[in-house]
């Protein structure tokens, strides 16, 4: 299987709908031994009765906003798994105001705290990961990223800015990280109905645009994400590094 013998870390689950989730499946049915990490403040008791249909998967809390909980997170996990193979990094939040409102009314504090979570936090994983070694040679980290930085989303707003900053980082992450033969790279996917969307003033408008404009006219799964991840996890994308690969039905690549 693509990643028989390969152990990885989910960091941000949140509910079946997730696209870690569907990563996280999609990295169990190919091989993998699953780790998982999430917020300190979803309910503990959802996230293990969630992770108990991946057989011998554990699941530690870690605030991505500290420094910290991702020291004492990364450490737990070496301890108990040894170094690992791979790190998905979905996490991502901003404040409900700054999504609802124009983005010029952003809010220095929510502007902050959505650059911090949504994108120092990958700076900062993978500094602590380098640290502790955590990563074997060959590892590879994936961050998730969406259209909106590249182009104005309706009610995507400092979340797209936030994303921009994700994506540069991996940029001058691979660049560093690549000293020690990790990868690192982004997938950029298209709208999916997850929790985090609900967020985003009338989704389901984007969604019926997607699926008209794109060329495969249809919408992207957490399956169709959850499986490139799983590839760019392997050893097949051993020369792909500081990229963001959009999975979105080719929509991206639609001009009018």
């Amino acid at each position: 299987m693509l990643l028989s013998g390969k152990k990885v870390v989910i960091m941000g689950i949140r509910n079946k709908w997730s696209i870690a989730w569907g990563a996280a499946m999609s990295a169990y049915e190919n091989g993998a031994d699953v780790i998982f990490t999430y917020n300190n403040l979803e309910n503990k008791d959802k996230i293990e009765a969630l992770i108990s249909e991946i057989p011998n998967s554990k699941a530690y809390s870690c605030d991505a906003s500290s420094d910290e909980s991702i020291e004492k997170c990364l450490e737990e996990i070496k301890n108990n798994h040894g170094k690992v193979d791979g790190i998905l990094h979905s996490i991502a939040h901003a404040n409900t105001e700054d999504l609802r409102n124009d983005f010029i009314l952003t809010s220095r504090e929510g502007f902050a705290h959505a650059s911090d979570v949504s994108a120092y936090s990958l700076v900062a994983i993978s500094r602590i990961a380098k640290q502790k070694e955590l990563l074997n040679e060959n590892a590879s980290i994936v961050a998730l990223t969406y259209y909106g930085s590249e182009k104005s989303i309706e009610g995507y707003n400092v979340m797209g800015v936030a994303k921009a900053a994700l994506e540069t980082s991996i940029k001058y992450l691979a660049k560093d990280l690549g000293k020690d033969g990790v990868r690192i790279n982004a997938i950029s996917a298209g709208p999916i109905k997850t929790l985090s969307a609900k967020g985003i003033k009338d989704f389901s408008t984007i969604l019926n645009i997607v699926e008209e404009k794109a060329p495969l006219h249809r919408n992207v799964t957490t399956k169709d994400v959850g499986d490139t991840v799983s590839f760019l996890f392997s050893n097949m994308s051993n020369a792909i590094t500081g990229e963001v690969i959009h999975v979105d039905n080719g929509f991206s690549t639609v001009g009018v």
